[in-house]
C-alpha cells in the first residue's frame, strides 16, 4: 500500500498555504490555471487523500446534507425502500467527500427543524422526502433558501423547485392496460396514502387506463393506507369479501404485494391462476429474485438510482445556486412474471 500524503504535507511540497492548495484542488476560480494544474500534478505524484475537515475550511461550506424524517415515518428508516435509496444517495454523497445526517424529529417540529439548520448553517442542503400534495415545506425552503432536492413531486405547488420521481402515472396507466389486456375488467387498487403526491397520481394512472377502456370505477375496490405487509394481508382479505372480487390485484408496492400473497394463501387460491397480481417494484437489492422468471409482473424502477441522482442534483445544485431548477424524471419497465395471466371466467 502506498504513504499517503495529507493537505500540510502537499502543502509544504508545494511551498502554498493550505487553502491555497485545497481550493486549487476543488477548482476553485480564483486559483490560476498554472497553480491548479501543479496541485493536481503533486496530488497524484504524492497520493493525496483528501482531508474533509481541510475542505471543509477551503470552501466555507459544512460538506454535510440531511436527510430528515418525522416520528410518524420513523418506520422508513428500517424499510428497504428508504435504504435502498440512501445506499445510493450515499454512494454520490462519498464522491464528493459529503457526509450525510439523517435524523428523526416530532412531526410538529420538523418545519423548525429546517430552520434551524438554515439559521446555524449546519448544512449544505437537505433533501425533502414524502411530497403531498400542496406540500407547504417547499414553499418553506425556497425562502430559506437553503439548497433542496424533492424526491418526487409535490402536485399543486406553483414554485419552481428541484426534484427527482418516477412517472407514477404512466406506470399504473401501463400496469392496469396490461390487466385489462389479458381479459381482466375487475381490478382492485391497494395503494399508498390517499394524500401522498406518488399515491395520488398512480391512482390517477389506474382511473385513466379503466376510464380509455370503458370500464366503470369501483371505488369500493380502490384501497389507500400505509403501505406496510399487514395493510396488503388486510386489504386483500377485505377484497374477498366483496360479492363480487376482482380478478387482479394491481399493488402499489412489493411490500404490499407480499401482504397479498399471504392474505391469498390463507385463502387457497394461488397467485398466477386463481387471480393476477402486478405490483410496482423498486427493484430493490433486498428483494432481489433469482431465477429467470421473476414471481411478480412489475413495473420496475430503481431506488437506488434515484438516490444517487437526486444526491447529484442536490451536489450541482449547492455549487451552483444560481442554476435554474431541474426536474428529472425516470421511467419504470414492466418486467412480466408468474403472478399474471389471462382471465378465464368460471363457467
Amino acid at each position: 500500500m502506498k504513504n499517503t500524503t495529507d493537505l500540510k504535507k502537499l502543502s509544504i511540497i508545494l511551498g502554498l498555504s493550505q487553502t491555497t492548495v485545497s481550493r486549487a484542488l476543488n477548482g476553485f476560480p480564483e486559483v490560476s490555471e498554472k497553480t491548479r494544474i501543479r496541485a493536481q500534478l503533486a496530488a497524484k505524484k504524492y497520493n493525496y487523500l483528501p482531508n474533509s475537515r481541510a475542505k471543509r475550511l477551503a470552501s466555507g461550506r459544512t460538506m454535510t446534507i440531511a436527510h430528515i424524517m418525522t416520528t410518524s415515518k420513523e418506520h422508513e428508516l428500517v424499510n428497504p425502500i428508504f435504504s435502498d435509496f440512501i445506499s445510493g444517495a450515499s454512494r454520490r454523497y462519498n464522491e464528493s467527500n459529503y457526509d450525510l445526517l439523517l435524523s428523526t424529529v416530532n412531526d410538529e417540529d420538523e418545519h423548525e427543524t429546517y430552520r434551524d439548520l438554515a439559521a446555524r448553517s449546519a448544512v449544505d442542503g437537505v433533501v425533502l422526502h414524502a411530497p403531498k400534495i400542496n406540500d407547504n415545506r417547499i414553499t418553506m425552503l425556497n425562502e430559506l433558501q437553503l439548497p433542496y432536492v424533492v424526491h418526487g413531486r409535490s402536485s399543486g405547488v406553483k414554485e419552481s423547485y428541484n426534484w427527482v420521481d418516477v412517472n407514477n402515472e404512466s406506470a399504473f396507466f401501463r400496469a392496469t392496460e396490461f390487466l385489462i389486456d389479458l381479459g381482466h375488467k375487475s381490478i382492485g387498487l391497494i395503494n399508498g396514502v390517499a394524500d401522498m403526491d406518488f399515491a395520488i397520481r398512480r391512482a390517477s394512472g389506474y382511473r385513466r387506463a379503466l376510464s380509455e377502456n370503458i370500464i366503470n370505477i369501483d371505488e369500493a375496490k380502490i384501497f389507500n393506507g400505509e403501505m406496510t405487509e399487514p395493510y396488503g394481508y388486510k386489504s386483500t382479505f377485505k377484497l374477498f369479501e366483496m360479492e363480487n372480487p376482482p380478478s387482479a390485484i394491481l399493488s402499489s408496492s412489493r411490500i404490499i404485494a407480499m401482504g397479498i400473497r399471504r392474505a391469498l394463501e390463507e385463502k387457497n387460491l394461488k397467485i398466477g391462476q386463481d387471480i393476477s397480481i402486478l405490483t410496482f417494484d423498486d427493484d430493490l437489492s433486498y428483494f432481489r429474485e433469482d431465477g429467470e422468471i421473476p414471481l411478480f409482473t412489475s413495473t420496475k424502477s430503481s431506488v437506488r438510482e434515484a438516490g444517487y441522482k437526486t444526491a447529484n442534483l442536490l451536489i450541482e445544485s449547492i455549487k451552483n445556486p444560481t442554476q435554474e431548477t431541474q426536474g428529472i424524471l425516470l421511467e419504470a419497465e414492466l418486467t412480466i412474471g408468474l403472478s399474471t395471466k389471462r382471465f378465464r371466467p368460471i363457467s
